[in-house]
Order: structure tokens, then sequence, then C-alpha cells
């Protein structure tokens, strides 16, 4: 299908698991009747962000009640679901920050668990580390679906550009982002980065983040938001809540592509030392 419509759920996260779920529910299903095939939830969207959580809220492939509802809401909603992420443990006790992808029969296609853990301590703003909880993945993800081929990475995978160009090598033509950047670096580097990978990888970005919760220990950026091959902002959020849509043409970015084919023009061994 060369075109069709992308809905960002960016929803309030509340320490309540089971409202969180519910309310992810309602947003997809909003978003289906807005005409959405592709539908995307936020980073950590069944609880806060905030790293000594996460094993509380932690869930197995087998018997998640987060990952039960994404699959529902797939099959139910006829859509394609990208489900934010969530905190996942494994069989050895590992926790992982990891992003679920259901077809639109319920089917689960694809996995992403969080690469480049966030690890930071900005000077008079954000301290955070992830890995004080989290495991990090070890692989990247491009999914092959009815509407193309996606990459999927998350939140701090965005600033690691050779990921985002591994991904468009192995044929993504749409990368999702579902992020929760804060105060500091939303407005310094939210859109640049995403309008970055976008144009450097001549691809659509769909980033998708959180509602801010002014309450909240960690407080989101929002600003959801959709970008085309050529960089233009196609549909933002504000901060609040809402479901935003926008279109994804592939003839746009087959143009792209074959005006300017950089993609084609990969050599690696020119680099090399």
């Amino acid at each position: 299908m060369s075109v069709f419509t992308v809905g960002i759920c960016q929803m309030g996260v509340i320490p309540d698991k089971l409202a969180n779920i519910e309310k992810a529910r309602t947003m997809i299903g909003d978003a289906a009747i807005k005409g959405s095939r592709l539908v995307v939830l936020p980073e950590m969207f069944n609880c806060p962000y905030q790293s000594e959580l996460f094993p509380d809220y932690a869930e197995s492939v087998a018997d998640g009640p987060t990952i039960t509802m994404l699959a529902e809401c797939a099959a139910q909603n006829k859509v394609i679901v990208v489900g934010g992420s969530i905190p996942e443990k494994d069989e050895a006790g590992n926790v992982f920050n990891t992003s679920f992808v259901f077809n639109e029969n319920g089917d689960l296609i694809g996995r992403h668990r969080k690469v480049h853990l966030f690890d930071v301590a900005i000077k008079g703003g954000t301290v955070f580390q992830e890995s004080k909880t989290l495991a990090a993945g070890s692989s990247m993800t491009v999914v092959n679906t009815s509407l193309g081929t996606m990459g999927v990475a998350i939140c701090y995978d965005v600033r690691f550009p050779e990921l985002a160009r591994a991904m468009a090598l192995k044929g993504a033509q749409v990368i999702i982002y579902p992020a929760a950047f804060g105060p500091v670096t939303g407005p310094a580097h939210w859109e640049l980065l995403m309008r970055a990978r976008a144009v450097d990888n001549q691809v659509y970005i769909i980033a998708a983040a959180p509602a801010l919760n002014a309450a909240a220990e960690y407080k989101a950026y929002g600003h959801s938001m959709i970008v085309d091959p050529w960089a233009r902002v196609l549909a933002v959020a504000s901060e609040e809540e809402t479901v935003i849509t926008g279109k994804v043409d592939f003839r746009t970015l087959e143009k792209v592509r074959d005006e300017l084919p950089i993609l084609k023009h990969r050599k690696p061994e020119v680099y090399e030392d």
C-alpha cells in the first residue's frame, strides 16, 4: 500500500498500570476510528518513567496483561500496533525496555529491546540511569508488514545514527521511535534528531511520546510527530494528551530516493583505515 494513515497515541501515564492499559486500549480504538492503519504508543506507556519502578511493572510475553491488550486491540481494530515500550521480564529475570509489534491479526511479528540505555547526568537538568534496573538489547529490529518495511528503535537509540542507517539499508521505509524526552533535551534536540534521521536515511519517522504529567517525577516533553523523508514535519502534538494522525506516502519516499540516491552510494571501504 503506497499511502496509509498513521496514528500516534500521546497518552498521559499515571502510576496505575491497569488504568494505563485501558487508556491505551481506548486511544488505539480512537486512532483506528480516525482511519489509522498503523498505531503507535509511547515509551513506557504502562508505567511511570522511573528506573526503580520498572521491575515492579515488568511482565513476560507468556502472560502479560499489557501484551495481551496490544494483541487484542490489533486484531479487533484490524491495525498494526507498535506497542510503544514496556518493561519486559525474560525467563532469567532480566528486565528490558521493549517494544512489541503486532499485525492486523494480533500476531506478534516483531520485538525491539532498547539497545542504548539512557544513562545521563545533565548538569542542572535530567539525571537518569536505566542500567540500574534494565538490561540492554543487542540487535536492530526491522519488521516486514502489510504496509511496508518498518524499523523500530526506542528513545535514546535515536542519538546513534548508525542504527538508523543500518535499518534503512535493511529496507526500512519507516522508522518508529517510541520515546520519552524530558524538559531539557526535548526543546533542544527532539525535532532536530527526528528530522535528521528522516533526511539522513530518506525514511518516514514516527516519534511517539507520552503527554506531560505535571505531577510525575519525570516530566515528558510530549510533541509526538510524523516526519517525511524530506524532513518536513507532517503532524505534531503539543504536550497534552491527544491522538494525532498523518499520511505516509511511499510515492514521496521513492521520489526523494530517486532524486538524491544516497542509499545507493554506500561505500564503506572508502572510510576504512
